[in-house]
This record gives C-alpha cells, structure tokens and sequence, in this order.
C-alpha cells in the first residue's frame, strides 16, 4: 500500500511539472506577440495613428502622432514618448540616417 501511495504521488508530480512546462512555450509566444506591436496610437493623444506622414524622429527613434502638432510635446521630452510605447510592447522604427547636405559647388 506504501509503495502504491508513493508511485501515485510521483504520477501526480510528474504531471504537475509537465503542466508548468507545456505554460511556457505559450507564455513566452504572448511575449513575443508583445515585443513585436507596431505603433497604432499617438502618444500624445491617444488616437489612432490615420497618416503615417506625420512623425518625428528623435534619439534614433520613429514616432508616429495623429498630427503634427504633437511634433513639439514630443520633442520636449522624447525619453518619456520613448519609455511609454516600449512599455507597451510597441517596437519603435528605427528612424532614417539623416543625409548630408550636398556642398555648392564651386565655380
């Protein structure tokens, strides 16, 4: 009888460690959904983001706002709009490489 008692409570734990193992894998797939949303909302606002011309690179980030008049709240403070997306899983684009001004040529 001790032995049986004992085998079923092996069983049992078995199981439960299988259970705690199978969770992971889905959880972990919840965690990459996360990591990967894209930008939707300003910031600012809160409003879907409609025209995807309105943005503002700052800190080698993209950040896309409902309009361009949330251009300078975000400037102001760009670590904030930065931290506040990534917190919400968003995965800012990574802003362009700002081109060199072509020189005048001399004559």
């Amino acid at each position: 009888m001790k032995k049986l008692m004992i085998l079923i409570a092996a069983v049992m734990l078995t199981g439960l460690c299988l259970s705690a193992e199978d969770a992971k894998p889905a959880a972990a797939a919840k965690d990459a959904k996360k990591e990967a949303q894209v930008q939707t909302k300003c910031p600012i606002t809160g409003k879907a983001i409609v025209d995807k011309k309105a943005f503002v690179d700052v800190k080698g980030k993209r950040i896309y706002m409902c309009c361009p008049n949330c251009a300078a709240t975000i400037k102001a403070d760009p670590d904030k709009y930065i931290k506040q997306l990534e917190d919400q899983g968003v995965v800012l684009e990574k802003a362009p490489e700002a081109k060199p001004e072509a020189k005048p040529e001399a004559k």
